[in-house]
């Protein structure tokens, strides 16, 4: 694990990029295509817009994991707090304290930032990643709901 890296993305990850968040959409079952990577690589490389991403690289293996995240306001707080939407890790890479590090980092930004916490949402069946995320977090009673517009 202490050969990782972990950073902010760069425009020479692209390709690593690209194969993590594919892998990464696949492992939640949503479908994705040229357009939607190209937008999602556009963002995080646009400084007006708000999404971001650290990396987790290895030198034997490139980028192994990722995370984009992004300020998000609360009004109830009257700030900005932290959102981390993805964290992924390649399959063949989990159980190295990888996410944790990456997780970490998360936090360090939100601390520079001045952000209050850091929030995220996982699958109520991601059973193995709760475990980490209860190890770091604090588990809220907030149920998540999506409507279509």
């Amino acid at each position: 694990m202490n050969s990782i890296e972990i950073r902010a993305i760069g425009l020479q990850d692209q390709a690593q990029w690209q194969v993590l968040f594919s892998q990464y959409a696949q492992f939640y079952k949503v479908a994705i295509n040229d357009t939607i990577l190209a937008r999602s690589w556009a963002w995080l490389h646009d400084t007006s817009h708000p999404l971001q991403a650290l990396v987790a690289v290895s030198a034997a293996h490139g980028l192994v994991g990722l995370a984009h995240f992004r300020a998000c306001p609360d009004a109830l707080i009257g700030q900005d707090i932290g959102y981390l939407d993805d964290l992924f890790v390649a399959a063949e890479h989990r159980g190295a304290g990888i996410a944790r590090r990456l997780i970490e980092g998360v936090q360090a930004i939100a601390q520079a930032q001045q952000w209050p916490l850091v929030r995220w949402v996982t699958a109520s069946d991601n059973h193995t990643a709760q475990r980490l995320y209860d190890s770091l977090a604090e588990r809220t009673t907030w149920l998540t709901y999506d409507l279509s517009a």
